[in-house]
């Protein structure tokens, strides 16, 4: 009830500040005033919105905190790919991830086995933050590819809300299972190998599989990170594109392979170290308080209140 009240309230605000009552200039000057001073929190405000803003493509701000703005859809359905759980309405993004991901997806349909990709979640229709879910996904660079392989690309939607992926995982991550395949290996390099990637996050477990089995060129496996969870789907972000310079990079990451890192990761998960002792005199942190529109680039309220 206490959400659905959310909600209402932040469709209200958008309309009430929407441009199509005033002029453009005067609607947006007029959103953004009201909107950023609001404590409605982010999340609600971008998860009313069902479409796109229509502005000229751009990542705004980081991928933790941030919105886009001229986002597009991931169709549904392709020819080698299928959008999942589409009642989150998270099939959308930047136009160079959802070229990514259609990219990949024909690669992936080459593989014994792969129709081609099971898509997750990628951002709102504006980004920003999630009503649910990841920190991350903000500025339409990020998405979830599902580890199970795609036998058929003709699921219903309802279908799509009741299938799940499948874990490679074993031993809490610290080894991949009987599910992992040379298939994952290759689907792996292939995203990583792009260009347009700046990360890949995976289980330290796959990471240290494919440390220990590449026999060919292993520059690619510099971009693929250990992480915590991503044992059902990997997760790929993309560089900011050229041009986009309200797009904040995030650092590259370390030189080398990240081998001897990811199996840090595997021995902390198989002998996990003692705690760090609490300090009882250390003061007690501060509850984290819900992200406004304020803490994100003054742009997104001109990304929220666009047609």
């Amino acid at each position: 009830m206490k959400l659905t009240r959310s909600i209402t309230f932040a469709a209200l605000l958008l309309a009430a500040c929407s441009p199509a009552q005033d002029s453009p200039r005067a609607g947006s000057n007029d959103f953004a005033n009201k909107a950023v001073a609001s404590t409605v929190p982010a999340k609600q405000l971008f998860g009313a919105k069902r479409d796109g803003s229509n502005q000229s493509p751009a990542p705004l701000g980081s991928y933790a905190k941030g919105c886009v703005a001229g986002a597009v859809q991931l169709p549904e359905t392709g020819p080698t790919w299928q959008a999942m759980r589409l009642s989150r309405h998270r099939n959308w993004g930047h136009p160079e991830t959802v070229d990514f991901i259609q990219d990949l997806s024909r690669f992936a349909a080459t593989m014994p086995g792969w129709q081609g990709l099971y898509v997750g979640d990628i951002s709102q229709p504006r980004g920003g933050p999630m009503i649910s879910g990841h920190a991350s996904h903000q500025i339409g660079l990020d998405a979830d590819i599902w580890m199970l392989p795609p036998d058929r690309l003709n699921l219903s939607a309802q279908e799509r809300e009741n299938i799940s992926s499948i874990s490679l995982r074993r031993s809490e991550g610290a080894y991949v299972n009987d599910n992992w395949t040379p298939q994952h290996h290759a689907l792996l390099k292939a995203a990583a190998s792009d260009p347009r990637v700046a990360r890949i996050f995976v289980f330290p477990g796959a990471k240290v599989k494919m440390c220990d089995t590449e026999t060919g060129d292993r520059s690619y496996l510099r971009q693929i990170r250990p992480w915590y969870g991503h044992h059902y789907h990997f997760h790929v972000r993309l560089n900011c594109p050229k041009g986009a310079r309200g797009c904040v990079a995030q650092d590259a990451p370390p030189p080398g392979d990240g081998c001897d890192e990811a199996r840090q990761w595997v021995k902390d998960i198989l002998n996990p170290p003692p705690p760090k002792p609490v300090d009882p005199n250390a003061p007690k942190p501060k509850p984290r308080r819900e992200i406004t529109l304020s803490d994100l680039p003054q742009q997104c309220a001109a990304v929220l209140s666009s047609d």
